[in-house]
């Protein structure tokens, strides 16, 4: 039994689908809810650790007092060895613990894209060449040394990277449900705007097939991250 421990910054970007696997698999499930101010879990006290998006920054620790700790946890459990994997914020944080710059991206990425996978993400994850799933960010970041660059879309070079096959970060939402996408929408209307690659409100909760489609994709990606 793998014992996971998840990082929620905000109540509208959940593990969604994560939790489902969990139970799927016969792994244990336990979270930590900054935004209620939950403590952080102690280091030995799981295997692996998810670290959730949300709007704020990794730059933004004058606002969030709880950052630095969180910074603090990610870095000792990559020292220590243990799973680590980030969404979107949490790829992020991981690339910020690591040494790499995060920066404004040139566009934001808000609905359904295509995102495409190199060959070494095709070959340590098993998935496609391209496959489309869900984005909403802003930022992106430089990659940290040491990586391996594995997925990218048009609008954002640095979609995917990773250490080996314990420490992952993805940019992208593999993770979400229909009912969090429509959370999504309700808490960040103000993101919304015009651009190439923002889509309608209508258009994201309108899609069908890439829900199911993610959610094949996020369980390939996590029964290999946690074997």
């Amino acid at each position: 039994m793998n014992r996971i421990h998840c990082i929620e910054h905000v109540p509208f970007e959940t593990p969604g689908r994560i939790v489902d696997w969990v139970v799927e698999r016969g792994h244990s499930f336990a979270s930590t809810r900054v935004y209620d101010g939950e403590p952080f879990p102690a280091l030995d006290s799981f295997d692996s650790l998810v670290v959730m998006g949300g709007p704020m920054s990794v730059h933004d620790d004058a606002r969030f007092a709880w950052l630095a700790d969180e910074k603090r946890l990610i870095e000792e459990s990559l020292r220590a060895e243990k799973r680590v994997l980030g969404i979107c914020l949490g790829a992020q944080l991981i690339a910020n613990v690591l040494g790499a710059r995060v920066y404004r991206n040139r566009f934001k990425e808000i609905g359904w894209f295509p995102v495409q996978v190199a060959q070494p993400g095709r070959a340590q994850w098993n998935l496609p060449t391209e496959l489309v799933a869900f984005h909403w960010h802003g930022d992106t970041f430089d990659l940290p040394k040491g990586t391996v660059h594995f997925a990218k879309s048009a609008g954002c070079e640095h979609q995917m990277f990773g250490i080996g096959r314990k420490t992952l970060g993805v940019q992208f939402h593999l993770e979400v449900t229909r009912a969090g996408v429509e959370d999504m929408l309700r808490h960040g209307a103000a993101d919304l705007g015009e651009g190439p690659y923002v889509q309608t409100p209508a258009e994201m909760v309108a899609a069908e097939a890439p829900f199911a489609a993610s959610h094949v994709h996020l369980d390939t990606i996590l029964d290999r991250w946690a074997a």
